[in-house]
């Protein structure tokens, strides 16, 4: 039965963002700013975790590709699919979860917890539209943006570690790098990137705007706001590559 009251709820809340702005100069600016904290917050983490994880890739796969048979272009071709179907929206979106979804939860349950949303309610502001949907907008913009960086950053890094380690040369990669190359996969991953964006913003909105109590809960909500959000991220990962691959 908690399930359904949370669910129902998560329907209320996004139904309640769609209304009128009172005042679209101050939506504007508040959306501006969560763009701002999303991009310049997450940057650096999502710029370490790609170039890292395209390295990581390049040496495995040419530690289980031993066999002389197999072109070493075969390594850039794996690397460059791992990427972008699976390592850059999904692996960065779990990270984005914590990065992201925790510090949105936080601030939503601060200003519950502080009754500031109350007090935007008693001056006749919406505060679900004024609060959560700049956020939520700003996220499923910035997101994908985020992803595809990670993309090619992956890819680069496979390239530098395939390079520096003596497993291919730059030449060799590059080459592996345009055969049987797919575009879909790359709309795939947008699908994929954009979904999971709207998962983040909104789960961990969620759960900090309906918070009650103190600190501690506040730090209880954005954990669970984490959980869920990786939890609905697979799940979703799962039926997207069911219903599109």
């Amino acid at each position: 039965m908690k399930f359904f009251t949370e669910l129902g709820r998560y329907m209320l809340m996004l139904k309640g963002m769609f209304s009128k702005p009172e005042n679209p100069k101050l939506y504007w600016k508040e959306f501006m700013h969560q763009c701002s904290e999303i991009s310049m917050g997450a940057l650096p983490i999502v710029c370490i975790i790609s170039v890292f994880m395209g390295a990581v890739s390049a040496v495995q796969t040419a530690y289980q590709l031993v066999s002389p048979l197999i072109p070493k272009t075969t390594i850039a071709q794996i690397v460059r699919d791992t990427v972008i179907l699976e390592f850059s929206p999904t692996l960065v979106c779990i990270v984005l979860a914590g990065v992201i979804g925790s510090k949105i939860a936080s601030e939503l349950g601060n200003m519950r917890v502080s009754e500031q949303i109350d007090a935007l309610e008693i001056m006749g502001i919406n505060t679900k539209t004024f609060l959560i949907l700049p956020k939520i907008v700003a996220a499923v913009i910035v997101i994908p943006m985020l992803i595809v960086l990670s993309m090619v950053l992956g890819i680069w890094g496979g390239r530098l570690a395939g390079d520096l380690s003596n497993i291919l040369s730059s030449a060799t990669f590059d080459i592996g790098l345009m055969q049987n190359f797919i575009p879909f996969n790359v709309f795939f991953a947008l699908v994929k990137a954009y979904t999971f964006a709207f998962i983040i913003s909104s789960v961990s909105a969620f759960y900090g705007y309906y918070v009650k109590g103190g600190a501690l809960e506040i730090g209880k909500s954005s954990t669970k706001s984490v959980v869920v959000s990786c939890v609905v991220i697979l799940l979703a990962d799962y039926l997207l590559a069911a219903l599109l691959l």
